[in-house]
């Protein structure tokens, strides 16, 4: 079973557990947040890879999809016209994950705090 972060932050427990459901024995949970939009349902954040639902998956179904840290390429903040950071935390709740070989794809979180965090969580692993 999946291993939880001791700063672990979730927004609904079933998430949680959907994420827990297909993570690997030596996964560490970072985060779960809960999403808005219609592509994306909500997105889970490990040691190993970025989790979410996509109700849209190839345009016709739905699906739990697995990004891992390493084909991330660009990380990105909607700039809402103005300054993207402001006491620490980001401005706007849409984060933009840059995939080698596919389109960009687009978070829409229920606050810029929690799109803050997701940012730091990505940005350890894609540095690492």
């Amino acid at each position: 079973m999946a291993k939880h972060a001791p700063d672990m932050v979730v927004d609904k427990k079933d998430q949680l557990e959907q994420i827990e459901g297909i993570c690997l024995p030596e996964e560490l949970i970072h985060a779960v947040f809960d999403l808005k939009g219609q592509g994306t349902g909500f997105i889970g954040l490990t040691n190993k890879r970025i989790i979410f639902y996509d109700r849209e998956f190839a345009k016709k179904a739905k699906a739990i999809v697995s990004l891992p840290y390493s084909r991330v390429v660009t990380v990105g903040s909607e700039d809402k016209g103005g300054f993207i950071f402001r006491k620490g935390f980001m401005v706007s709740d849409k984060l933009y994950v840059g995939v080698s070989g596919q389109e960009v794809k687009e978070f829409e979180f229920r606050g810029g705090d929690k799109a803050h965090q997701a940012h730091d969580i990505i940005m350890t692993y894609v540095l690492d």
